[in-house]
């Protein structure tokens, strides 16, 4: 099979899943979401390599967050058990620093920090989203797919002009332009207006300002979804690797595919609060 067909095929069973599971039941999300987490951070420490010790508590720890927000959510009885067996692991992870006579102790309770706060945190709130508006959440994985669609093809495009493009980090990612970025923010845009006349919006929505509202919501996803991508990016040029891992062939790994909603997601969240707290 080409790597064309590989990529097409592998993508499509990704977005499938994804969607299905948002779909198709809250709890079904939940649990997808904590073996991406799981996977995620597996991702993350093979590349920092640390600890083997580290590793497994980074990775039950970010298990242990999702469960316990999800048990919070739906008012379940272990939400105090699943919390302090979370933060008792947290202390043993960095206290096992004392034992582990490594060079530089600071590296690894980064690592340990870096896997709870931007892979575990954002998967959590995934959860919380999905739990207030199952549409709010599908909204912020379409509305990357479209700007990540968009800012390719506007940024493939302009690249070929004479003058070519104007690149934003080429240091981090060379082929990211300016032009890019705001041809992805049309379609974004563009595609969060369409998705405001099916109603994905309706738990946010304040009569008179729903385009202002599906606008607002685009934006943000299209700006911190960008920004997400360029972080991991500049993650991966620091370790001087293509990839995060083989997860997905053709696309990569888990960072690689959920970089940009990594970022996005509890930024839109915090939106949504804002908004429904108004």
């Amino acid at each position: 099979m080409s790597e064309f067909w590989k990529r097409t095929l592998s993508g499509a069973v990704y977005v499938g899943v994804v969607v299905g599971s948002i779909l198709y039941h809250e709890l079904l999300f939940a649990g997808l979401s904590m073996a991406l987490a799981m996977f995620a951070v597996r991702e993350s420490n093979r590349l920092l390599r640390p600890h083997r010790m580290l590793d497994l508590f980074s990775e039950f720890g970010a298990v242990l967050m999702i469960a316990a927000v999800i048990s919070k959510l739906h008012g379940l009885p272990i939400f105090n058990a699943l919390t302090i067996l979370y933060i008792l692991l947290m202390v043993m992870a960095m206290v096992m620093e004392l034992w582990n006579r490594t060079d530089n102790p600071l590296a690894g309770w980064g690592q340990l920090l870096c896997t709870q706060i931007m892979i575990a945190l954002p998967f959590a709130m995934m959860n919380v989203l999905n739990h207030l508006s199952p549409y709010l959440l599908l909204a912020v994985f379409v509305l990357i797919w479209v700007n990540d669609s968009g800012a390719y093809c506007v940024g493939m495009l302009t690249s070929k002009m004479p003058q070519g493009n104007h690149k934003m980090f080429p240091r981090v990612s060379p082929k990211k332009s300016w032009e890019g970025l705001f041809g992805g923010l049309a379609c974004t845009i563009g595609a969060a207006f369409i998705l405001n006349r099916f109603g994905w919006f309706d738990r946010i929505t304040v009569e008179g300002y729903e385009l202002l509202i599906a606008g607002a919501f685009a934006f943000i996803v299209s700006a911190f979804g960008t920004l997400g991508d360029l972080m991991e990016s500049l993650f991966k040029r620091a370790l001087g690797v293509k990839d995060s891992g083989r997860f997905l062939p053709g696309h990569g790994g888990i960072l690689d595919r959920f970089d940009s909603i990594l970022l996005a997601a509890p930024m839109a969240l915090l939106f949504v609060l804002v908004m429904i707290a108004c």
